[in-house]
């Protein structure tokens, strides 16, 4: 091969160079001005800015305006968000003190001495009154949690003080039908918010203390590698094998218990609860023997 011929191969050859390490160049640009674009926009104040798209790749253009919009729709649901707070504390400040009212005036009239039927209508006017208020309380509460309005704060902690509290809540209540809510006692810790999983367990207890005509309510503990599971078990009707899945639906109520107070909605903001901590709930149950939930919290 001539030198001419050999010039010509070592001068594609450079050639061949200069456009891979080019290109290369213009990757590491893109690839860069991406993550600029990123770490802008986890700050939260992306915006599109004018440019010359000549400049730029089609990636990168496309990715621009992608978090452009994607900043734009976050913007809308914080609006959003804050109309949905604002109607639920107009909701919850304008229906409690007529409710509160309702369940005074009727206890008042309880007091009066009245004809038998009139005073059953009392009586039906004041449980109607009541179970509105628990309504209108649980929802509002649920729409604070789907919302983020209200978050979970969960830490490590002993589970003995927060068994104790609902037992403390409920033992009344218990006591009045004749039943006994019975606490082992537990040194386990696991990870949950106190407040809110106290909700959730005075949820179950109180359906365990509804559904239960006699014996004894349990509560107890059991811990795992990763979770910690509390038992509550009660010795009442019992739930069928073709409802369980259905009882943590919202306002879901079997058929068998339609006379007894309630509104459906109370297992469901408990497997609401704990499953905004990283938990979840189980169920077993035979009907006319009884049943038990199975909360799992994280360790």
């Amino acid at each position: 091969m001539n030198k001419s011929g050999i010039m010509i191969i070592l001068l594609c050859s450079l050639a061949a160079v200069a456009v891979v390490l080019w290109e290369r160049r213009k990757v590491r640009k893109t690839m860069e001005e991406i993550e600029r674009m990123l770490d802008v926009a986890m700050t939260g104040s992306f915006s599109e800015i004018t440019f010359d798209e000549s400049q730029l790749s089609a990636l990168e253009t496309k990715f621009a305006h992608y978090l452009s919009a994607a900043e734009a729709s976050s913007r809308n649901m914080a609006q959003e968000k804050e109309k949905i707070k604002s109607l639920i504390a107009d909701i919850s400040h304008q229906t409690k003190t007529p409710i509160a009212n309702l369940l005074l005036y009727s206890e008042l009239l309880m007091e009066e001495t009245l004809p038998a039927s009139a005073k059953e209508n009392v009586e039906a006017l004041y449980k109607q009154s009541e179970k509105l208020r628990f309504l209108i309380d649980s929802l509002v509460k649920l729409s604070r949690l789907e919302n983020g309005i209200i978050s979970l704060s969960p830490q490590q902690a002993s589970l003995q003080p927060l068994l104790e509290s609902v037992v403390e809540q409920y033992a009344a209540k218990a006591s009045g039908k004749g039943l006994s809510i019975y606490l082992y006692d537990t040194d386990i810790s696991a990870t949950f918010d106190f407040k809110w999983t106290a909700e959730a367990l005075a949820n179950i207890v109180d359906n365990a203390i509804k559904y239960t005509e006699h014996g004894t309510i349990t509560i107890s503990t059991v811990s795992y590698e990763m979770f910690t599971r509390i038992d509550i078990s009660d010795t009442g009707s019992g739930i069928p094998e073709n409802e369980q899945a259905k009882i943590f639906s919202r306002f879901y109520r079997s058929n068998a218990v339609q006379e007894q107070e309630g509104v459906g909605i109370g297992l469901y903001l408990a497997r609401q609860i704990i499953s905004g901590e990283g938990g979840y709930i189980k169920v077993a149950s035979v009907p006319g023997k009884g049943s038990t939930f199975s909360i799992f919290l994280p360790k």
